[in-house]
């Protein structure tokens, strides 16, 4: 059975609320609860954590290598600016999915650059929640 760590940084945890007409009505543990049930489905078992923190996110990261086979991560804000978050996937040999519900690239200019993408395995963009479910299907496929 494939372990997979899902991963949410800053303000995800704010679903269901921030700007539904970006993200939707639903809130991140419905989200969550639809990965879980998807996984099951595909042999997998997941695993949840979210932040608004970066140096959590990065101590989360640190110990993937122990625990997972995959991690599937949305890192909200920090896809554009955190280089600490690059460095930890950088740092260990778990292969990352980047995902976002919404498609940065047809959104504000600042969304457009991501730097995390080259350390992650693929970006899944702009399927609403199934970019989660893409993911994982990604990560137990292989």
């Amino acid at each position: 059975m494939k372990k997979i760590l899902v991963l949410n940084g800053p303000n995800l945890n704010m679903l269901g609320k921030r700007e539904p007409h970006i993200y939707g009505s639903r809130t991140l543990a419905d989200i969550n609860a639809d990965i879980e049930k998807y996984a099951a489905t595909l042999g997998a078992e997941c695993d949840f954590f979210q932040s608004n923190h970066e140096g959590a996110l990065v101590d989360i990261i640190q110990t993937v290598d122990e625990k997972y086979d995959g991690c599937v991560l949305n890192a909200g804000a920090y896809t554009h600016y955190s280089i600490a978050i690059r460095d930890a996937i950088s740092s260990v040999n778990t292969p990352f999915i980047e995902v976002h519900i919404s498609e940065p690239k047809n959104r504000e200019e600042f969304r457009h650059v991501s730097v995390i993408t080259d350390v992650c395995r693929c970006v899944i963009s702009g399927h609403g929640e199934q970019s989660y479910h893409m993911a994982i299907k990604e990560l137990c496929d292989e």
